[in-house]
Parts: C-alpha cells; sequence; structure tokens
C-alpha cells in the first residue's frame, strides 16, 4: 500500500528546506522552523493541515513584513518544484490577501513550480471580478501552467478546496474563460476546462449542453473537451447529450435481445474483491451498428441504510447486429477516503444507454465473523 501524501514533510525535507532558505537570507531560524512544524498536534495532522502548519511556521520565522518575506520565498520557488511545495502559494493565501497585486505576482511564478489553484480562490471570494479579470489574462499567456490555473482556479467545485458559491450559483463569469481554452494545444489545460464544465453541469445542466451543442464539430482538441466535460451527464442519460453524442435513445429495449450479469461469489467482506461478468447479445433486426454505452451500476449502502448508485464504464463502442458482447470487472471494497464501505445487500445492474438490462447482487459483510453469524463459512 503507498503511503500517504502527508509522510512527504518529514525532517530531513523540512531540514533541506531550511538551508535553502537560509541560504538566500541568513537569519532564517533553521532549527526553531522545523520545531515550530513539528510541534504539538504534527502526527495527527493530514495533509493541508500539515500544508497549513508550514506556511504558519515560515510566517513566525521569515520577516514579519509580507512583502519582504515574499521576497525571501520568490528568490528561491525555481528551486522548489512540484506538490510538496504547496505551501508557496499557500503562504500567499495565508498572509497576502490585503496586498492584492503582490499577491497575484506571487501567484504567477509559484504556479509554475506546484500549483495555485487552491490559493487563488480566497482571492477571488474577495474581489470576484478583479481576480477574474487577471485570470482571463492568465488565460491568454504563453505558458500552460498559467492558463490552466485560469480554467482550474476557478472550478465552481474544485476538490479539496471552498467551494466558489457564487460560480455554482451563476457560472456566467467563467464561460469567457472557457471559451478563450477551448481549443488548447495542451491536454493538461484541456482537462482543466473539462473538469470545469462537468462541475458547471452538477448545478447547471441546460448552460453545459447548450455550451456542448455549440462547441463540438468546431475543432478535434474541442470535441475532447466536450465530450470528457458532459460525462456526468452522459452518466445520467440525459437524453439531449445522449443524442448529441450518438446514443440512440431506447437502444436497451429495442437492441438487446438478451442480457446477463453474474458475480462469482454471493460475498464478500469489507476490504476483499469481487468479479462480476456480463454478457449481452445485440438483436439482428437492424442492418446498422448501434453506438452502445455499456455500465456496471453498484447501489452502495451507505450508513443508515440509504443507497447510492455509481455507475462504473464497462465498454463505449459501435457495435454490429446479432453481435455478442462479453466482459467483466472487479469490484474493490476497501474502504477509500473517498468511499467508506458498509454491510448490507449491495444491487447490480447492466445498464446500456442509461437502461438496466440485467441485475444481481451481493451481500457486503463487515467481517468474517458478521458473515459466520449470518449462517456461511467464514473466509
Amino acid at each position: 500500500m503507498a503511503e500517504p501524501l502527508k509522510l512527504m514533510y518529514d525532517m530531513p525535507f523540512l531540514r533541506r528546506f531550511a538551508e535553502l532558505t537560509a541560504s538566500e537570507w541568513p537569519a532564517f531560524e533553521r532549527e526553531r522552523f522545523a520545531l515550530l512544524v513539528t510541534g504539538e498536534g504534527w502526527e495527527e495532522l493530514e495533509l493541508k493541515g500539515r500544508i497549513r502548519r508550514i506556511t504558519e511556521s515560515l510566517g513566525a520565522v521569515l520577516p514579519a513584513s509580507y512583502p519582504e518575506a515574499l521576497d525571501v520565498l520568490l528568490a528561491i520557488h525555481e528551486r522548489c518544484a512540484g506538490f510538496p511545495y504547496l505551501f508557496f502559494p499557500d503562504f500567499v493565501e495565508r498572509y497576502g490577501l490585503s496586498d492584492w497585486e503582490r499577491s497575484m505576482h506571487a501567484l504567477e511564478k509559484f504556479t509554475i513550480q506546484s500549483t495555485a489553484e487552491f490559493a487563488i480562490r480566497p482571492f477571488l471570494l474577495q474581489e470576484p471580478e478583479r481576480t477574474m479579470g487577471r485570470m482571463m489574462e492568465w488565460a491568454r499567456n504563453d505558458n500552460e501552467h498559467l492558463r490552466r490555473l485560469a480554467s482550474e482556479g476557478c472550478r465552481p467545485r474544485l476538490p479539496w478546496a471552498q467551494a466558489l458559491t457564487m460560480f455554482k450559483r451563476d457560472p456566467s463569469p467563467i464561460i469567457p474563460l472557457l471559451e478563450l481554452l477551448k481549443c488548447d494545444p495542451s491536454l493538461y489545460v484541456r482537462k482543466s476546462v473539462a473538469n470545469n464544465l462537468n462541475d458547471i453541469a452538477k448545478d447547471h445542466p441546460d448552460v453545459v449542453k447548450a455550451i456542448a451543442a455549440r462547441w463540438k464539430g468546431q475543432h478535434t482538441l474541442t470535441d475532447w473537451i466536450v465530450r470528457h466535460g458532459c460525462r456526468t451527464l452522459i452518466k445520467a442519460a440525459d437524453p439531449e447529450i445522449m443524442a448529441l453524442f450518438g446514443y440512440e435513445e431506447g437502444a436497451a429495449q429495442s437492441c438487446v435481445d438478451a442480457a446477463e450479469i453474474e458475480v462469482m461469489q454471493e460475498s464478500v467482506k469489507i476490504g476483499g474483491i469481487v468479479e462480476v461478468w456480463y454478457a449481452l447479445r445485440l438483436s439482428d433486426s437492424t442492418s446498422e451498428p448501434i453506438k452502445l454505452r455499456i455500465e456496471l451500476g453498484v447501489h452502495y449502502v451507505k450508513a443508515g441504510g440509504k443507497v447510492s448508485q455509481k455507475r462504473f464504464l464497462l465498454s463505449d463502442k459501435r457495435a454490429a447486429p446479432g453481435t455478442r458482447l462479453a466482459g467483466g470487472k472487479k469490484l474493490d471494497f476497501t474502504d477509500l477516503t473517498t468511499r467508506k464501505h458498509y454491510p448490507g445487500l449491495h444491487r447490480l445492474e447492466l445498464v446500456v444507454n442509461g437502461a438496466p438490462v440485467a441485475e444481481s447482487a451481493v451481500m457486503v459483510y463487515a467481517s468474517a465473523d458478521d458473515h459466520n453469524e449470518n449462517g456461511s463459512e467464514a473466509e
């Protein structure tokens, strides 16, 4: 199992960074910095908490003046590249909200070495029009990191970040920026534009459907953005979006002659893996190939007995009449930071173009002992 990211901030890392900082500003108290970072509660802090602890420890040890402290970080930032150095933009977020122009300049520099997508958001909340104006300038910049920051920083629902409620209510200020980037040559930027659209689709599906209809067919790069940006609407089998991408409405009812889904074991304990196999046969009553999106829908049992469905893509292709399609997927019931598993009967569906065509189920147990209590053999 991979080590948690937070463990990258160990004492060797902190001491190397302290030495580098002191090489630029000799008054930097290296040992005090390390002790402040790793003081009370350090072991219990998760990744974002550790980043903020480093930021505030820098605030205690660097010059008290924000401009002077920032000058020290700007002098060394090109030697501090990568994810671990997210505390550079975090320092701007923590101490620079009242010095907008200086902070924008710093974020322009720091995002190239790591990313300022989180740090820009308090500035957007505080001065949305002014900050979006600067982000429009970044969207025209030659540097892909700045163009990506322009899109990623204003995502209404950016993971790990504070939601931008004003853009969840009204995404219209974002659209002109995305228009500038809809054919960006960088995949790094295009992914961000698509993710921004997908965020907007969760609150304003009609806005994204209109954009998709307008953009589709303009360029292959734009088509990729549209497809990826509409993934939530595709998973929801929105009729307009399904038609836009060539999925025939009612395909499951008219074109699937037979379908089955089989779970290779009746039960699994939390932390285990179960194999699922599917097969379906298309009718030969039509003459043209049909575009199919085949998914596995898992109805996960949640706390309190509630159920929430998640769909996993199994196949997305055109198939000729009479074709037999088959395949499988391993479902992992290991707890994740993004999903906790609960015992209970989990219903499984084979879904074609948004409609279920076959169904099965697997019983999930909290432990082997629970399995025994319900009359089955322990593993």
